[in-house]
């Protein structure tokens, strides 16, 4: 019996979010909207988003004793997530630096602060939660050595899911106990290096990450929606046409519902497209994680 459907382990970050008319150039300058903050980062970002879908969740991550962590952790709370394996202190809590154009995409640059001091030792003080969890879920806003180490922490009956964002070349440890590995175009063409330059088809791209060494592939593609590759063979899932207001969060809010989904024993193809209706109903609205839906929500859309 697990005490929680998905546990994530990764980044928490205030986001300083400026709207522009476009993004400066090199030595350029430009006019924004009025500064906005945020809760925000890839690993609270994703427990925010399964906790607000009815996921029993948990974060295991590292936040500031300041104003920016005390934000972290009652947005966290306020959706449901357990903060048991959230440390405070020592350094400042990371930052996000946002700005959204007018088509709602965005352009982010992020100070890790106390992300980049989560260790493998931490990991390590933390095998309780990891052995009650259905599923594990992280990213690459934090230390890769953590990141591996959460590898070799997995209980023998969990799944790992990843998001190699911000992309890099991976061990063949970590890629081979993804199931699924969740990227978008950019991350996979960095993943791949060159062998990305053999085909324009992002279905030839999903083949190529599968034949790295992970269990299952997802490669999302915006308004073309997602694809998910695995032994068995190629799937396509559609989009939900939706208008974009803001595109951040969205592709977290997308790999925490299926972490979740997948958690429940739904296939990947199936947890992919409800994945899919959570990523759309996140970009109708300003922000990352006041963004993200209900269930009730994502059934309405």
């Amino acid at each position: 019996m697990y005490d929680y459907d998905l546990l994530v382990v990764g980044s928490a970050n205030a986001d300083l979010v400026i709207g522009v008319e476009r993004r400066p150039g090199a030595g350029e300058t430009v006019l924004g909207s009025d500064l906005a903050v945020h809760p925000g980062g890839k690993g609270a970002n994703q427990a925010v988003a399964a906790a607000r879908l009815g996921a029993r969740t948990a974060l295991l991550a590292r936040v500031g004793d300041d104003e920016h962590g005390r934000l972290l952790l009652d947005s966290l709370r306020e959706a449901g997530a357990d903060t048991v394996g959230v440390l405070v202190g020592g350094v400042p809590t990371g930052v996000a630096l946002i700005t959204v154009d007018p088509s709602g995409d965005n352009s982010i640059v992020v100070s890790p602060g106390a992300n980049g001091r989560l260790t493998p030792s931490d990991v390590r003080a933390a095998a309780s939660l990891f052995h009650a969890s259905r599923v594990v879920s992280t990213q690459l806003e934090i230390p890769l050595e953590t990141v591996v180490e959460v590898v070799r922490s997995l209980a023998p009956d969990s799944r790992f899911v990843l998001n190699p964002s911000p992309p890099r070349p991976l061990p063949s440890e970590v890629l081979a106990a993804c199931d699924p590995l969740i990227v978008n175009e950019h991350e996979a063409k960095v993943i791949l290096g060159d062998s990305a330059g053999v085909s324009d088809a992002p279905e030839d791209w999903a083949r190529l990450l599968l034949a790295k060494g992970p269990r299952s592939v997802v490669v999302t593609l915006g308004g073309e929606g997602a694809l998910v590759v695995s032994s068995a063979g190629v799937t396509r899932v559609p989009s939900v046409k939706v208008e974009a207001v803001d595109t951040t969060g969205a592709g977290d809010a997308f790999t925490a519902a299926l972490a979740w989904r997948l958690g429940t024993g739904e296939p990947l193809a199936d947890a992919a497209a409800y994945a899919a209706r959570v990523g759309a109903a996140t970009v109708t609205k300003e922000g990352a994680q006041v963004s993200f839906p209900t269930a009730e929500e994502v059934a309405a859309l």
